[in-house]
């Protein structure tokens, strides 16, 4: 199977690094007609169940949706294969989801396709540097991004998806605590804002959504101004104060049910579209500009990472049952603690909140 190899610039603590990341070619509609009945063939041999995130290609969201699977975001995916009762869990999407299924469900073989898909998030955010950046600030509760490794959740108090942070960093908050955010700057201006929460952020970016562009999305919506813009809140704040609504993937798919609303102007990896367009047949939706003046566009708002997830890694992956996701024993109880804390806050959360749906007005 041939690749193409794209060159990924991300932010570390030292700057700019540089990674790679090997894109699968498309495979033709007879090889992609045989792979899929192998795959759902495989899927059964070996007692799997395949969960694959909002970002992977179309043909491994409708795999999993089936063959009895999940598409969803990353705690969601891994809370459901930590449920499910196969005895492998194979996730389609970047390293850390891998990890995080293993570590909330370590009695269990964990396959990726691609053992080496990457997220700037997670590889700007080093384990020793993270450590450090802790030990200097001993009075602040740790708060992580799930987009990180294992190493770092073991370190945290709490572990965050996007669609909880606000909710978590308030509470805190209330608690009159104060916080160490990481690794994502716009998600923690973000959270900051809306909590008003002392907060105290790592500079991470991801390389998809630090891309929009805010001048070209206000001329978008100049241009188009029925339509409603919904942005993840991994975006610049320039970029979010356009928004009509701001929200996790979860949360984007659920706002572009709004009624009356044909057109929508999304801001996230444009993976998310083959779900939007599924759920939503009869709307529209744009894809948010990365185009314009200082655009360097390292995505073209499509993660490459998750681009290196395909139908024939899968197979060779199933086909052979290895390699493994493992993680460090000495991490999996100390990093399962904030993912469990956040389980059990989220839980309560949605009790109390029960009825409550998003809505679009000022972001």
């Amino acid at each position: 199977m041939s690749a193409c190899n794209i060159q990924i610039d991300y932010e570390n603590p030292q700057g700019l690094a540089t990674a790679w990341a090997r894109v699968p070619e498309e495979p033709s509609q007879e090889r992609r007609r045989v792979l899929l009945e192998e795959l759902e063939d495989l899927l059964g041999q070996r007692n799997a169940v395949l969960v694959a995130h909002y970002y992977v290609h179309p043909d491994l969201q409708d795999l999993a949706e089936g063959t009895g699977g999940l598409v969803a975001d990353s705690l969601e995916m891994a809370r459901f294969g930590k449920q499910h009762s196969a005895t492998t869990l194979v996730v389609a999407g970047v390293r850390f989801m891998g990890e995080t299924a293993k570590i909330l469900s370590p009695e269990k073989t964990i396959l990726m396709p691609e053992r080496e898909a990457e997220c700037s998030l997670d590889l700007g955010c080093p384990s020793d540097a993270f450590h450090a950046f802790c030990d200097a600030h001993p009075d602040r509760t740790v708060v992580v991004y799930s987009n990180t490794s294992a190493a770092v959740k073991a370190r945290a108090d709490w572990v965050v998806t996007s669609g909880c942070a606000v909710a978590v960093v308030r509470h805190l908050h209330e608690q009159g605590e104060k916080i160490l955010w990481a690794p994502d700057r716009h998600l923690g201006d973000y959270v900051a804002q809306e909590t008003g929460a002392d907060l105290l952020s790592w500079q991470g970016s991801c390389i998809v959504h630090d891309e929009f562009k805010a001048a070209e999305l206000a001329d978008l919506k100049m241009k188009m101004p029925w339509a409603r813009v919904l942005v993840h809140p991994e975006s610049p704040r320039a970029v979010l104060a356009l928004a009509d609504y701001v929200g996790s993937t979860r949360g984007i798919l659920e706002a572009a049910g709004t009624p009356m609303v044909e057109t929508f102007i999304v801001a996230t990896d444009n993976g998310m579209f083959h779900k939007l367009r599924q759920t939503y047949p009869d709307k529209t939706f744009i894809e948010a500009p990365t185009a314009g003046s200082g655009a360097t566009c390292k995505s073209c708002a499509h993660c490459p990472w998750m681009a290196m997830n395909g139908l024939e890694n899968l197979r060779a992956i199933l086909f052979a049952g290895t390699p493994e996701v493992t993680i460090d024993p000495g991490l999996v109880d100390r990093a399962r603690l904030p993912i469990e804390r956040m389980l059990d806050f989220t839980r309560a959360d949605a009790l109390r909140t029960a009825g409550l749906v998003p809505h679009l007005g000022a972001a």
